[in-house]
Protein backbone atom coordinates (compact mmCIF):
# COMPACT_ATOMS: atom_id res chain seq x y z
CA UNK A 1 0.00 0.00 0.00
CA UNK A 2 0.86 3.76 -0.91
CA UNK A 3 1.77 5.65 2.54
CA UNK A 4 3.19 8.66 1.47
CA UNK A 5 3.95 10.48 -1.54
CA UNK A 6 6.54 13.69 -1.60
CA UNK A 7 6.82 15.04 -4.72
CA UNK A 8 9.50 18.14 -5.15
CA UNK A 9 10.22 20.73 -8.69
CA UNK A 10 8.31 17.97 -10.65
CA UNK A 11 5.91 19.77 -13.38
CA UNK A 12 3.58 22.41 -11.63
CA UNK A 13 4.68 21.38 -8.18
CA UNK A 14 6.96 23.31 -6.15
CA UNK A 15 6.72 20.87 -2.92
CA UNK A 16 3.80 19.06 -1.93
CA UNK A 17 2.98 15.77 0.45
CA UNK A 18 0.04 13.39 0.50
CA UNK A 19 -0.63 10.74 2.77
CA UNK A 20 -2.90 7.74 1.08
CA UNK A 21 -5.05 5.29 3.07
CA UNK A 22 -6.35 2.08 2.97
CA UNK A 23 -9.70 1.62 0.41
CA UNK A 24 -10.76 4.14 -2.14
CA UNK A 25 -8.91 7.18 -2.67
CA UNK A 26 -10.25 9.64 -5.28
CA UNK A 27 -8.45 12.85 -6.80
CA UNK A 28 -10.91 15.49 -8.39
CA UNK A 29 -10.32 18.90 -9.03
CA UNK A 30 -11.19 21.75 -12.11
CA UNK A 31 -9.65 20.50 -15.65
CA UNK A 32 -6.08 21.07 -15.89
CA UNK A 33 -5.21 21.75 -12.28
CA UNK A 34 -2.89 19.14 -12.05
CA UNK A 35 -4.63 15.87 -11.31
CA UNK A 36 -2.82 13.59 -13.28
CA UNK A 37 0.70 14.92 -12.07
CA UNK A 38 0.67 12.91 -9.16
CA UNK A 39 -0.24 9.79 -10.90
CA UNK A 40 2.96 10.91 -13.36
CA UNK A 41 4.80 11.67 -10.84
CA UNK A 42 4.31 7.59 -9.10
CA UNK A 43 4.78 6.15 -12.87
CA UNK A 44 8.25 8.15 -12.76
CA UNK A 45 9.26 7.47 -9.71
CA UNK A 46 8.51 3.74 -10.26
CA UNK A 47 11.11 3.73 -13.53
CA UNK A 48 8.35 5.15 -15.67
CA UNK A 49 9.42 8.12 -18.09
CA UNK A 50 11.55 11.12 -16.96
CA UNK A 51 12.90 13.51 -19.05
CA UNK A 52 13.94 17.51 -18.42
CA UNK A 53 10.38 18.27 -19.45
CA UNK A 54 9.26 17.02 -16.23
CA UNK A 55 11.68 19.47 -14.10
CA UNK A 56 9.78 22.08 -12.35
CA UNK A 57 10.27 25.46 -14.68
CA UNK A 58 13.37 27.74 -13.27
CA UNK A 59 14.67 24.76 -10.79
CA UNK A 60 17.69 22.91 -11.65
CA UNK A 61 16.87 19.61 -9.12
CA UNK A 62 13.97 17.80 -8.06
CA UNK A 63 12.50 14.52 -6.10
CA UNK A 64 9.83 12.27 -5.62
CA UNK A 65 9.65 9.58 -2.88
CA UNK A 66 6.85 7.52 -1.19
CA UNK A 67 6.69 4.69 1.30
CA UNK A 68 5.24 1.80 1.03
CA UNK A 69 4.21 -1.11 3.13
CA UNK A 70 5.44 -4.12 2.32
CA UNK A 71 4.32 -7.21 1.43
CA UNK A 72 5.85 -10.73 1.15
CA UNK A 73 6.69 -10.50 -2.25
CA UNK A 74 8.04 -7.12 -1.92
CA UNK A 75 10.61 -8.56 1.30
CA UNK A 76 11.75 -11.26 -1.24
CA UNK A 77 12.67 -8.87 -3.73
CA UNK A 78 14.65 -6.89 -1.05
CA UNK A 79 16.14 -10.42 0.22
CA UNK A 80 17.64 -11.11 -3.29
CA UNK A 81 18.76 -8.12 -3.89
CA UNK A 82 20.29 -8.03 -0.66
CA UNK A 83 18.41 -5.00 0.65
CA UNK A 84 17.76 -3.96 3.97
CA UNK A 85 13.95 -3.43 5.02
CA UNK A 86 12.77 -0.61 7.29
CA UNK A 87 10.86 -1.49 9.98
CA UNK A 88 7.60 -3.14 7.60
CA UNK A 89 8.05 0.09 5.22
CA UNK A 90 9.84 0.34 1.29
CA UNK A 91 11.12 3.59 0.64
CA UNK A 92 11.46 4.18 -2.52
CA UNK A 93 13.19 7.86 -4.23
CA UNK A 94 13.95 9.33 -7.15
CA UNK A 95 16.23 12.62 -7.53
CA UNK A 96 16.97 14.61 -10.76
CA UNK A 97 18.57 17.02 -11.93
CA UNK A 98 19.98 19.23 -14.52
CA UNK A 99 23.73 20.42 -14.59
CA UNK A 100 24.45 22.19 -18.14
CA UNK A 101 22.58 20.45 -20.57
CA UNK A 102 23.12 17.00 -18.54
CA UNK A 103 19.90 15.71 -17.19
CA UNK A 104 20.26 13.05 -14.95
CA UNK A 105 18.51 11.03 -12.58
CA UNK A 106 18.98 8.16 -9.84
CA UNK A 107 16.65 5.93 -7.80
CA UNK A 108 17.42 4.54 -4.19
CA UNK A 109 15.18 1.87 -2.50
CA UNK A 110 15.58 2.03 1.27
CA UNK A 111 18.96 4.34 0.43
CA UNK A 112 20.65 1.64 -1.92
CA UNK A 113 20.94 2.55 -5.51
CA UNK A 114 18.84 0.28 -7.88
CA UNK A 115 18.65 0.11 -11.90
CA UNK A 116 16.09 0.57 -14.27
CA UNK A 117 15.23 -3.27 -14.41
CA UNK A 118 15.45 -3.89 -11.20
CA UNK A 119 13.01 -1.09 -10.61
CA UNK A 120 10.47 -2.22 -12.99
CA UNK A 121 10.55 -5.48 -11.16
CA UNK A 122 9.72 -4.14 -7.97
CA UNK A 123 7.04 -1.60 -10.00
CA UNK A 124 5.23 -4.88 -10.88
CA UNK A 125 4.53 -5.79 -6.91
CA UNK A 126 3.46 -1.91 -5.99
CA UNK A 127 1.23 -0.33 -8.31
CA UNK A 128 -1.23 -1.02 -11.33
CA UNK A 129 -1.80 2.22 -13.16
CA UNK A 130 -4.82 2.02 -15.57
CA UNK A 131 -5.91 4.93 -17.74
CA UNK A 132 -8.05 5.89 -20.25
CA UNK A 133 -5.75 6.74 -22.58
CA UNK A 134 -4.66 2.90 -23.07
CA UNK A 135 -6.02 2.37 -26.84
CA UNK A 136 -2.41 1.55 -27.80
CA UNK A 137 -1.71 -0.64 -25.00
CA UNK A 138 -5.01 -2.02 -25.65
CA UNK A 139 -3.86 -2.96 -30.06
CA UNK A 140 -0.79 -4.37 -28.84
CA UNK A 141 -0.61 -8.26 -29.28
CA UNK A 142 2.46 -8.39 -26.17
CA UNK A 143 0.16 -6.14 -23.57
CA UNK A 144 -2.97 -8.44 -24.91
CA UNK A 145 -0.83 -11.46 -24.20
CA UNK A 146 0.63 -10.11 -20.64
CA UNK A 147 -3.15 -9.82 -19.35
CA UNK A 148 -3.64 -13.33 -20.78
CA UNK A 149 -0.81 -14.64 -18.83
CA UNK A 150 -0.93 -12.84 -15.72
CA UNK A 151 -4.97 -13.97 -15.41
CA UNK A 152 -3.69 -17.64 -15.94
CA UNK A 153 -1.80 -17.43 -12.72
CA UNK A 154 1.06 -18.99 -11.28
CA UNK A 155 1.23 -22.15 -13.14
CA UNK A 156 0.97 -20.65 -16.28
CA UNK A 157 3.75 -17.71 -15.52
CA UNK A 158 5.79 -20.60 -14.74
CA UNK A 159 5.15 -22.25 -17.80
CA UNK A 160 5.94 -18.72 -19.94
CA UNK A 161 9.26 -18.62 -18.11
CA UNK A 162 9.92 -22.34 -18.79
CA UNK A 163 9.33 -21.25 -22.59
CA UNK A 164 11.65 -18.10 -22.19
CA UNK A 165 14.33 -20.31 -20.84
CA UNK A 166 14.02 -22.99 -23.53
CA UNK A 167 14.20 -20.33 -26.60
CA UNK A 168 17.28 -18.60 -25.19
CA UNK A 169 19.20 -21.99 -24.82
CA UNK A 170 17.67 -22.99 -28.08
CA UNK A 171 18.87 -19.58 -29.13
CA UNK A 172 22.17 -19.90 -27.70
CA UNK A 173 22.72 -23.31 -29.07
CA UNK A 174 22.08 -21.95 -32.83
CA UNK A 175 24.66 -18.97 -32.45
CA UNK A 176 27.19 -21.92 -31.65
CA UNK A 177 26.19 -23.75 -34.55
CA UNK A 178 26.43 -20.50 -36.77
CA UNK A 179 29.84 -19.87 -35.49
CA UNK A 180 31.53 -23.57 -35.43
CA UNK A 181 29.96 -23.47 -39.24
CA UNK A 182 31.25 -20.42 -39.90
CA UNK A 183 35.05 -21.56 -38.69
CA UNK A 184 34.56 -25.13 -40.41
CA UNK A 185 36.45 -24.42 -44.20
CA UNK A 186 39.52 -23.21 -41.67
CA UNK A 187 39.59 -26.35 -39.77
CA UNK A 188 39.15 -28.71 -42.91
CA UNK A 189 42.12 -26.60 -44.88
CA UNK A 190 44.33 -26.65 -41.54
CA UNK A 191 42.62 -30.91 -41.00
CA UNK A 192 44.34 -31.22 -44.74
CA UNK A 193 47.59 -29.91 -43.80
CA UNK A 194 47.90 -31.63 -40.97
CA UNK A 195 47.25 -34.87 -42.74
CA UNK A 196 49.64 -34.31 -45.67
CA UNK A 197 52.14 -33.10 -42.53
CA UNK A 198 51.93 -36.31 -40.73
CA UNK A 199 51.99 -38.56 -43.69
CA UNK A 200 55.35 -37.42 -43.83
CA UNK A 201 56.67 -37.75 -40.67
CA UNK A 202 54.85 -41.08 -39.39
CA UNK A 203 56.27 -43.21 -42.00
CA UNK A 204 59.53 -41.81 -40.82
CA UNK A 205 59.44 -43.75 -37.68
CA UNK A 206 61.34 -41.26 -35.84
CA UNK A 207 62.02 -42.67 -32.01
CA UNK A 208 65.81 -41.12 -31.54
CA UNK A 209 66.78 -37.72 -31.10
CA UNK A 210 70.50 -38.72 -31.86
CA UNK A 211 69.44 -41.18 -35.16
CA UNK A 212 71.14 -38.37 -37.66
CA UNK A 213 74.66 -38.00 -35.72
CA UNK A 214 74.70 -41.63 -35.33
CA UNK A 215 73.91 -42.71 -39.02
CA UNK A 216 76.15 -39.48 -40.35
CA UNK A 217 78.93 -41.22 -38.22
CA UNK A 218 78.10 -44.58 -40.13
CA UNK A 219 78.10 -42.63 -43.85
CA UNK A 220 81.51 -41.57 -42.70
CA UNK A 221 83.02 -45.44 -41.47
CA UNK A 222 81.37 -47.18 -44.71
CA UNK A 223 82.45 -44.62 -47.61
CA UNK A 224 86.07 -44.39 -46.50
CA UNK A 225 86.53 -48.08 -45.84
CA UNK A 226 89.37 -48.66 -48.16
CA UNK A 227 91.64 -46.26 -46.51
CA UNK A 228 90.67 -47.35 -42.96
CA UNK A 229 91.83 -50.84 -44.00
CA UNK A 230 95.02 -49.88 -45.48
CA UNK A 231 96.15 -47.53 -42.84
CA UNK A 232 95.33 -49.55 -39.59
CA UNK A 233 97.06 -52.00 -41.50
CA UNK A 234 100.33 -50.09 -41.94
CA UNK A 235 99.62 -49.08 -38.29
CA UNK A 236 99.60 -52.57 -37.33
CA UNK A 237 102.91 -53.92 -39.32
CA UNK A 238 104.93 -50.72 -38.10
CA UNK A 239 103.73 -51.68 -34.64
CA UNK A 240 104.63 -55.49 -34.44
CA UNK A 241 105.39 -57.22 -38.23
CA UNK A 242 108.07 -54.96 -39.20
CA UNK A 243 111.98 -55.77 -38.74
CA UNK A 244 112.87 -53.88 -36.69
CA UNK A 245 109.13 -53.01 -35.35
CA UNK A 246 108.36 -50.72 -32.88
CA UNK A 247 107.57 -52.99 -29.86
CA UNK A 248 110.43 -54.92 -31.25
CA UNK A 249 112.82 -51.74 -30.51
CA UNK A 250 111.40 -50.80 -27.56
CA UNK A 251 112.10 -54.65 -26.13
CA UNK A 252 115.33 -53.90 -27.18
CA UNK A 253 115.29 -50.57 -25.13
CA UNK A 254 114.37 -52.81 -22.32
CA UNK A 255 117.35 -55.58 -22.11
CA UNK A 256 119.79 -52.35 -22.41
CA UNK A 257 117.86 -50.98 -19.02
CA UNK A 258 117.84 -54.54 -17.31
CA UNK A 259 122.09 -54.55 -18.03
CA UNK A 260 121.98 -51.31 -16.48
CA UNK A 261 119.82 -51.65 -13.33
CA UNK A 262 122.24 -53.74 -11.33
CA UNK A 263 124.89 -50.64 -12.05
CA UNK A 264 122.35 -47.86 -11.32
CA UNK A 265 118.81 -48.76 -9.14
CA UNK A 266 117.42 -45.17 -10.31
CA UNK A 267 116.58 -46.11 -13.65
CA UNK A 268 113.72 -49.00 -12.44
CA UNK A 269 111.10 -46.43 -12.36
CA UNK A 270 112.32 -46.21 -16.37
CA UNK A 271 112.29 -49.60 -16.80
CA UNK A 272 108.87 -49.93 -15.78
CA UNK A 273 107.45 -46.90 -17.59
CA UNK A 274 109.15 -49.04 -20.83
CA UNK A 275 107.89 -52.06 -20.08
CA UNK A 276 104.34 -50.36 -20.04
CA UNK A 277 105.00 -49.27 -23.38
CA UNK A 278 105.63 -52.27 -24.50
CA UNK A 279 102.85 -54.42 -23.48
CA UNK A 280 100.35 -50.69 -24.38
CA UNK A 281 102.12 -51.68 -28.07
CA UNK A 282 101.11 -55.19 -28.17
CA UNK A 283 97.57 -53.89 -27.09
CA UNK A 284 97.56 -51.66 -29.87
CA UNK A 285 98.76 -53.98 -32.48
CA UNK A 286 96.02 -56.75 -31.43
CA UNK A 287 93.08 -54.12 -31.50
CA UNK A 288 94.45 -52.60 -34.89
CA UNK A 289 94.72 -56.23 -36.27
CA UNK A 290 91.35 -57.34 -35.14
CA UNK A 291 89.78 -53.82 -36.39
CA UNK A 292 91.46 -53.82 -39.56
CA UNK A 293 90.29 -58.01 -40.49
CA UNK A 294 86.64 -56.21 -39.34
CA UNK A 295 86.52 -53.94 -42.18
CA UNK A 296 84.34 -55.15 -44.87
CA UNK A 297 82.75 -52.92 -47.66
CA UNK A 298 79.14 -53.41 -48.15
CA UNK A 299 77.48 -51.11 -50.56
CA UNK A 300 74.08 -52.07 -49.98
CA UNK A 301 74.32 -50.76 -46.34
CA UNK A 302 76.16 -47.68 -47.06
CA UNK A 303 73.57 -47.22 -49.85
CA UNK A 304 70.66 -47.79 -46.97
CA UNK A 305 72.22 -45.22 -44.66
CA UNK A 306 72.75 -42.74 -47.54
CA UNK A 307 69.33 -42.43 -48.00
CA UNK A 308 67.85 -41.99 -44.24
CA UNK A 309 70.09 -39.47 -44.04
CA UNK A 310 68.63 -37.57 -46.77
CA UNK A 311 65.63 -38.47 -45.84
CA UNK A 312 66.00 -36.95 -42.12
CA UNK A 313 67.66 -33.66 -43.31
CA UNK A 314 65.11 -33.23 -45.87
CA UNK A 315 62.40 -33.60 -42.46
CA UNK A 316 65.22 -31.10 -40.85
CA UNK A 317 64.74 -28.81 -43.50
CA UNK A 318 60.95 -28.84 -43.57
CA UNK A 319 60.04 -29.16 -40.03
CA UNK A 320 62.40 -27.76 -37.61
CA UNK A 321 66.51 -27.38 -37.22
CA UNK A 322 67.04 -30.91 -35.88
CA UNK A 323 65.54 -34.20 -34.98
CA UNK A 324 64.13 -33.21 -31.71
CA UNK A 325 62.51 -30.41 -33.06
CA UNK A 326 60.96 -32.18 -35.97
CA UNK A 327 59.77 -34.97 -33.66
CA UNK A 328 58.54 -32.35 -31.08
CA UNK A 329 56.31 -30.81 -34.10
CA UNK A 330 55.32 -34.58 -35.28
CA UNK A 331 53.89 -34.82 -31.98
CA UNK A 332 52.30 -30.91 -31.64
CA UNK A 333 50.56 -31.92 -34.94
CA UNK A 334 49.36 -35.13 -34.00
CA UNK A 335 47.42 -34.14 -30.87
CA UNK A 336 46.06 -30.91 -32.94
CA UNK A 337 44.71 -33.22 -35.80
CA UNK A 338 43.07 -35.28 -32.63
CA UNK A 339 41.11 -32.43 -31.70
CA UNK A 340 39.93 -30.89 -34.81
CA UNK A 341 38.47 -34.75 -35.56
CA UNK A 342 36.78 -34.42 -32.25
CA UNK A 343 35.45 -30.92 -33.44
CA UNK A 344 33.51 -33.33 -36.17
CA UNK A 345 31.40 -35.16 -33.36
CA UNK A 346 31.27 -31.66 -31.69
CA UNK A 347 29.73 -30.15 -34.80
CA UNK A 348 27.22 -33.55 -34.78
CA UNK A 349 26.58 -32.43 -30.82
CA UNK A 350 25.79 -29.24 -31.38
CA UNK A 351 23.47 -29.77 -33.87
CA UNK A 352 21.83 -32.49 -31.58
CA UNK A 353 22.12 -29.98 -28.93
CA UNK A 354 19.71 -27.64 -31.08
CA UNK A 355 17.62 -30.22 -32.21
CA UNK A 356 16.86 -30.83 -28.50
CA UNK A 357 16.33 -27.53 -27.20
CA UNK A 358 13.95 -27.21 -30.14
CA UNK A 359 11.78 -30.20 -29.17
CA UNK A 360 12.25 -28.87 -25.75
CA UNK A 361 10.54 -25.58 -26.85
CA UNK A 362 7.89 -26.88 -29.06
CA UNK A 363 6.55 -29.19 -25.76
CA UNK A 364 6.85 -26.47 -23.91
CA UNK A 365 5.37 -23.78 -26.22
CA UNK A 366 2.50 -26.51 -26.56
CA UNK A 367 2.13 -27.29 -22.79
CA UNK A 368 1.70 -22.99 -22.56
CA UNK A 369 -1.05 -23.11 -25.42
CA UNK A 370 -2.88 -25.80 -23.15
CA UNK A 371 -2.80 -23.02 -20.20
CA UNK A 372 -3.51 -20.19 -22.12
CA UNK A 373 -6.50 -21.31 -24.06
CA UNK A 374 -8.26 -22.37 -20.40
CA UNK A 375 -7.38 -19.05 -19.21
CA UNK A 376 -8.90 -17.91 -22.34
CA UNK A 377 -12.30 -19.61 -22.20
CA UNK A 378 -12.24 -18.53 -18.24
CA UNK A 379 -11.61 -14.78 -18.59
CA UNK A 380 -13.92 -14.48 -21.82
CA UNK A 381 -16.74 -15.63 -19.21
CA UNK A 382 -15.69 -13.57 -16.39
CA UNK A 383 -14.63 -10.57 -17.91
CA UNK A 384 -18.83 -9.96 -19.77
CA UNK A 385 -19.91 -10.96 -16.18
CA UNK A 386 -18.32 -8.08 -14.97
CA UNK A 387 -18.96 -6.02 -17.67
CA UNK A 388 -22.96 -6.30 -17.71
CA UNK A 389 -23.22 -3.95 -14.67
CA UNK A 390 -21.32 -1.73 -16.66
CA UNK A 391 -23.55 -1.06 -19.11
CA UNK A 392 -22.58 -3.30 -21.70
CA UNK A 393 -25.27 -6.18 -21.63
CA UNK A 394 -24.49 -7.60 -25.01
CA UNK A 395 -21.15 -6.97 -25.16
CA UNK A 396 -19.06 -9.96 -26.71
CA UNK A 397 -15.49 -11.24 -25.88
CA UNK A 398 -12.84 -12.99 -27.42
CA UNK A 399 -9.75 -14.31 -26.87
CA UNK A 400 -8.34 -15.42 -30.40
CA UNK A 401 -4.80 -17.69 -30.18
CA UNK A 402 -2.99 -18.15 -33.51
CA UNK A 403 -0.45 -20.14 -33.85
CA UNK A 404 3.03 -19.07 -34.94
CA UNK A 405 6.39 -20.14 -34.94
CA UNK A 406 7.92 -20.53 -30.93
CA UNK A 407 9.63 -17.45 -29.19
CA UNK A 408 10.11 -16.64 -26.03
CA UNK A 409 6.75 -15.74 -25.33
CA UNK A 410 5.34 -19.19 -26.72
CA UNK A 411 3.75 -20.31 -30.07
CA UNK A 412 0.73 -18.10 -29.16
CA UNK A 413 -0.40 -14.79 -31.40
CA UNK A 414 -2.91 -13.58 -29.24
CA UNK A 415 -5.39 -11.03 -30.20
CA UNK A 416 -8.48 -9.61 -27.96
CA UNK A 417 -11.46 -9.11 -30.23
CA UNK A 418 -14.58 -7.35 -29.16
CA UNK A 419 -18.04 -6.44 -30.28
CA UNK A 420 -20.38 -4.45 -27.82
CA UNK A 421 -23.39 -4.20 -29.92
CA UNK A 422 -25.72 -7.34 -31.19
CA UNK A 423 -25.16 -8.03 -35.39
CA UNK A 424 -22.04 -5.99 -34.60
CA UNK A 425 -18.79 -8.68 -35.91
CA UNK A 426 -16.08 -9.67 -33.25
CA UNK A 427 -12.92 -7.18 -34.16
CA UNK A 428 -9.75 -6.24 -32.72
CA UNK A 429 -10.20 -4.93 -29.65
CA UNK A 430 -7.79 -1.62 -30.07
CA UNK A 431 -9.54 -0.86 -33.21
CA UNK A 432 -12.95 -0.61 -32.42
CA UNK A 433 -13.86 -0.26 -28.82
CA UNK A 434 -15.01 3.30 -28.14
CA UNK A 435 -13.41 5.59 -25.35
CA UNK A 436 -15.79 4.70 -23.05
CA UNK A 437 -15.68 0.94 -23.78
CA UNK A 438 -12.20 1.11 -23.69
CA UNK A 439 -12.72 2.47 -20.14
CA UNK A 440 -15.06 -0.08 -18.69
CA UNK A 441 -13.34 -2.65 -20.50
CA UNK A 442 -9.91 -1.71 -18.59
CA UNK A 443 -11.59 -1.75 -15.08
CA UNK A 444 -13.28 -5.14 -16.36
CA UNK A 445 -10.46 -6.36 -16.68
CA UNK A 446 -8.52 -5.08 -13.93
CA UNK A 447 -11.27 -6.90 -11.80
CA UNK A 448 -10.34 -10.17 -13.44
CA UNK A 449 -6.82 -9.67 -12.63
CA UNK A 450 -6.83 -8.66 -8.99
CA UNK A 451 -8.51 -12.26 -8.12
CA UNK A 452 -5.26 -13.88 -9.72
CA UNK A 453 -2.51 -11.14 -8.30
CA UNK A 454 -1.56 -10.09 -4.87
CA UNK A 455 -2.32 -6.88 -2.74
CA UNK A 456 -0.76 -3.99 -4.71
CA UNK A 457 -1.99 -0.24 -4.89
CA UNK A 458 -4.37 -0.42 -8.41
CA UNK A 459 -3.86 3.43 -9.69
CA UNK A 460 -6.84 4.94 -12.52
CA UNK A 461 -6.30 8.04 -14.19
CA UNK A 462 -10.08 9.32 -15.68
CA UNK A 463 -11.08 5.66 -16.21
CA UNK A 464 -14.16 7.39 -16.14
CA UNK A 465 -14.13 9.33 -19.16
CA UNK A 466 -16.60 9.23 -21.59
CA UNK A 467 -19.41 7.36 -19.55
CA UNK A 468 -22.80 8.15 -18.48
CA UNK A 469 -23.97 9.21 -15.15
CA UNK A 470 -25.91 5.61 -14.93
CA UNK A 471 -22.88 3.65 -15.88
CA UNK A 472 -20.39 6.00 -13.27
CA UNK A 473 -22.39 4.53 -10.50
CA UNK A 474 -21.31 1.12 -12.17
CA UNK A 475 -17.97 2.11 -12.21
CA UNK A 476 -17.89 4.02 -8.60
CA UNK A 477 -19.52 0.32 -7.11
CA UNK A 478 -16.68 -2.00 -9.39
CA UNK A 479 -14.03 0.66 -7.89
CA UNK A 480 -14.99 0.12 -4.43
CA UNK A 481 -15.14 -3.49 -4.55
CA UNK A 482 -12.03 -3.74 -5.93
CA UNK A 483 -10.88 -0.96 -2.77
CA UNK A 484 -12.00 -3.66 -0.31
CA UNK A 485 -8.85 -5.96 -1.36
CA UNK A 486 -6.05 -3.15 -3.18
CA UNK A 487 -5.62 0.33 -1.75
CA UNK A 488 -7.23 2.45 -4.87
CA UNK A 489 -6.52 5.60 -6.50
CA UNK A 490 -8.32 7.12 -8.87
CA UNK A 491 -8.65 10.53 -10.73
CA UNK A 492 -12.15 11.44 -11.96
CA UNK A 493 -14.46 13.99 -12.72
CA UNK A 494 -17.56 12.11 -11.73
CA UNK A 495 -19.40 13.18 -8.82
CA UNK A 496 -20.93 9.79 -8.05
CA UNK A 497 -17.27 8.21 -8.46
CA UNK A 498 -16.41 11.02 -5.88
CA UNK A 499 -18.98 9.82 -3.62
CA UNK A 500 -17.74 6.54 -3.43
CA UNK A 501 -14.68 7.57 -1.89
CA UNK A 502 -13.15 6.58 1.41
CA UNK A 503 -11.02 9.31 1.38
CA UNK A 504 -11.70 12.46 -1.03
CA UNK A 505 -8.31 14.79 -2.39
CA UNK A 506 -9.13 17.86 -3.54
CA UNK A 507 -6.26 18.95 -6.57
CA UNK A 508 -5.94 23.16 -6.50
CA UNK A 509 -3.75 24.86 -9.07
CA UNK A 510 -3.02 28.58 -7.85
CA UNK A 511 -0.48 31.41 -8.18
CA UNK A 512 -0.08 33.38 -5.54
CA UNK A 513 0.16 37.38 -5.98
CA UNK A 514 4.25 36.69 -4.49
CA UNK A 515 4.56 34.67 -7.13
CA UNK A 516 5.67 34.35 -10.39
CA UNK A 517 4.85 30.89 -11.31
CA UNK A 518 2.31 28.56 -10.91
CA UNK A 519 1.84 25.61 -7.95
CA UNK A 520 -0.41 22.66 -7.20
CA UNK A 521 -1.61 21.65 -3.79
CA UNK A 522 -3.79 18.90 -2.65
CA UNK A 523 -6.01 18.75 0.09
CA UNK A 524 -7.91 16.20 1.85
CA UNK A 525 -11.41 16.81 2.17
CA UNK A 526 -13.95 16.10 5.18
CA UNK A 527 -17.70 17.07 5.78
CA UNK A 528 -18.77 20.34 4.46
CA UNK A 529 -15.89 20.75 2.21
CA UNK A 530 -16.20 17.71 0.67
CA UNK A 531 -20.20 18.13 -0.19
CA UNK A 532 -18.87 21.22 -1.44
CA UNK A 533 -16.50 19.72 -4.13
CA UNK A 534 -19.43 16.96 -4.78
CA UNK A 535 -21.67 19.50 -5.80
CA UNK A 536 -18.83 21.47 -7.90
CA UNK A 537 -18.62 18.03 -9.69
CA UNK A 538 -22.53 17.57 -10.34
CA UNK A 539 -23.73 21.25 -11.16
CA UNK A 540 -20.42 23.48 -11.14
CA UNK A 541 -21.88 25.57 -8.69
CA UNK A 542 -22.76 25.42 -4.47
CA UNK A 543 -26.16 26.38 -4.73
CA UNK A 544 -28.89 24.52 -1.84
CA UNK A 545 -29.87 22.45 -4.52
CA UNK A 546 -26.33 21.13 -5.61
CA UNK A 547 -25.35 20.58 -2.40
CA UNK A 548 -28.71 18.34 -1.14
CA UNK A 549 -27.85 16.46 -4.47
CA UNK A 550 -24.45 15.85 -2.97
CA UNK A 551 -25.40 14.92 -0.01
CA UNK A 552 -28.17 12.59 -1.19
CA UNK A 553 -25.58 10.88 -3.51
CA UNK A 554 -23.37 10.84 -0.08
CA UNK A 555 -26.23 8.95 1.38
CA UNK A 556 -26.93 6.42 -1.66
CA UNK A 557 -23.33 5.12 -1.88
CA UNK A 558 -23.61 4.60 1.57
CA UNK A 559 -26.58 2.14 1.53
CA UNK A 560 -25.07 0.97 -1.41
CA UNK A 561 -21.89 0.46 0.20
CA UNK A 562 -24.17 -1.40 2.86
CA UNK A 563 -25.84 -3.60 0.95
CA UNK A 564 -22.54 -5.26 -0.51
CA UNK A 565 -21.37 -5.88 2.76
CA UNK A 566 -24.42 -7.66 3.62
CA UNK A 567 -24.36 -9.70 0.83
CA UNK A 568 -20.82 -10.49 1.12
CA UNK A 569 -21.83 -12.09 4.08
CA UNK A 570 -24.41 -13.69 3.56
CA UNK A 571 -22.22 -15.23 1.00
CA UNK A 572 -19.52 -16.06 3.14
CA UNK A 573 -21.70 -17.53 5.70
Amino acid sequence: MLQTLRIKNFALVTELEVTFHPGLNVLTGETGAGKSILLDAIDALLGGKLTVRHLRSGSTQGHIEAVFTLTPEVQAWLQRLEIEDMGGELLCSREFSLKGETFRSRTRVNGVLVNRQQLQELRRYLVRLTAQGQAIQLASPAQQRDWLDHYGGVELLAQRQRVSECYQAWQSSQRQLAEFTQAEQQRLQRLDLLKFQLSELEPANLNDPHELETLQQQYQRLSHIHELQEHSQRAYYWLYEEEPSATGLLGQAQMALQALLPLDRSLAPVLELLEGAIAQGEEAARHLRTYAESLEADPETLDRIGNRIHQLQRLCRKYGPDLASVMAYRDSIAAELSQIQQHTMTHEHLEHHVQAWMTELTTASARLHELRAAAADQLQAELLEHLQPLGLPHARFQVQLESIAPSSHGSDHITFLWSANPGQPLQPLGEVASGGEISRFLLALETCLTTQQTAKTLIFDEIDAGVSGRIAGAIADSLYRLSRHHQTLCVTHQSLIAAAADHHYHVQKFSAAHQQQTTVAVYPLHGEERLHALADLAGGDRSAAALSFASRLLEQQQQRQTQQLNQKIRIKS
